[in-house]
């Protein structure tokens, strides 16, 4: 946008948008979410990872909205749209990552900290406030004019914003590495472990990238005005958005297509590792009987015993051993045919 009313406006951003980038990017995206929705049917993983295909959802229809908005430069809701919906992917991107954590905890209870559901909901939580940061933010930069008060206080919002992601995602690799530590002086680190554990290290790290590069261009978008060509690099040449915003995120649901946690956790979140590393158990999960009140005053349950009351992986020999072979192993599967199986060979 320009602050002179003499000057003509050829495009709402101070380039002209690239037509073929937003188009192979949206594709790279789509593709990649129809083959994870085709995982989550295969391993039925949807609880766990549902959040990853939202994003593709939501970043998808952003990059669609870029194409048609490079065509037409001068349409204000194509470029608001365009605007709010590619800022808002990665934060439920990042989301995805909390879901497995928590599905990594469940599996490895006596490694785990804190109590694996209260810390998805802190995650969680906390995500869906960068998110609500991020799309204000947003939408103030999309319907202002570079210098005014009120772009300015979208890219302020927008840094926040940013700034408490990159502290998020800090404390949740830190939370990761205390638990792939713990597996590992236990001797309790099998490769599915490993693989959950390098994946979401990879993940997070292209979230911090992401956070990194957005942090600079609102840092350098709130305190210009863009006028005069004396706005900053990252705000004036599109192909940053593409290396540090698109090309990441793309990534990243590359890899959990890759790595699709339900190869390597078990769907049942009742299902645990027993210390030997290597046979796996169905245990009661993860109880919590205090007053709700008291769970939200406490959601760490400090009062008591930071990782619940019972220790139920202290007596394995009241639990089932599970038959059907071991995630650890990778002899176990969380595939409809391979319950089948299961249950025929049970019924014979």
């Amino acid at each position: 946008m320009s602050d002179n009313p003499t000057t003509p406006l050829h495009s709402y951003t101070p380039y002209q948008p690239n037509k073929v980038l937003p188009i192979v990017f949206a594709v790279l995206i789509a593709l990649s979410l129809l083959t994870h929705a085709f995982q989550n049917f295969r391993y039925r993983f949807w609880r766990v990872t549902f959040f990853v295909f939202y994003a593709n959802m939501v970043f998808m229809t952003g990059w669609i909205l870029r194409a048609v908005f490079s065509h037409t430069p001068l349409n204000l809701a194509l470029y608001i749209g365009q605007t709010i919906l590619i800022y808002a992917g990665p934060p439920i991107f990042a989301a995805a990552e909390y879901n497995i954590l928590g599905r990594l905890m469940q599996y490895v209870p006596m490694h785990t900290p804190l109590h694996p559901d209260r810390v998805v909901i802190v995650f969680v939580y906390l995500g869906a406030l960068v998110e609500a940061l991020t799309g204000a933010g947003a939408g103030k930069l999309a319907k202002s004019t570079p210098g005014t008060k009120k772009y300015i206080n979208g890219g302020t919002l927008i840094a926040i914003s940013l700034v408490l992601q990159g502290v998020i995602e800090c404390a949740f690799v830190s939370l990761v590495a205390l638990i792939h530590y713990r597996c590992a002086r236990a001797q309790m680190l099998p490769r599915n472990i490993t693989v959950i554990c390098i994946t979401l290290y990879g993940t997070s790290a292209l979230v911090l990238l992401r956070c990194v590069f957005r942090a600079i261009e609102a840092f350098t978008t709130y305190t210009h005005s863009c006028s005069g060509g004396s706005c900053g690099s990252i705000v004036m040449n599109e192909w940053y958005l593409y290396a540090f915003e698109a090309a990441p995120m793309v990534l990243y649901t590359l890899w959990l297509n890759l790595f699709h946690p339900g190869r390597f956790l078990p769907r049942n979140y009742k299902r645990y590792l027993d210390i030997d590393g290597r046979t796996e158990r169905i245990g009661p999960g993860w109880i919590d009987e205090r007053p709700m009140l008291l769970t939200v005053a406490d959601p760490f349950n400090w009062q008591n015993d930071a990782r619940g009351g019972q220790k139920y992986w202290t007596s394995p020999e009241k639990y089932t051993v599970c038959e059907d072979g071991s995630f650890a192993l990778g002899s176990a599967s969380n595939t409809s045919a391979a319950e089948k199986k299961q249950y025929v060979r049970r019924a014979v």
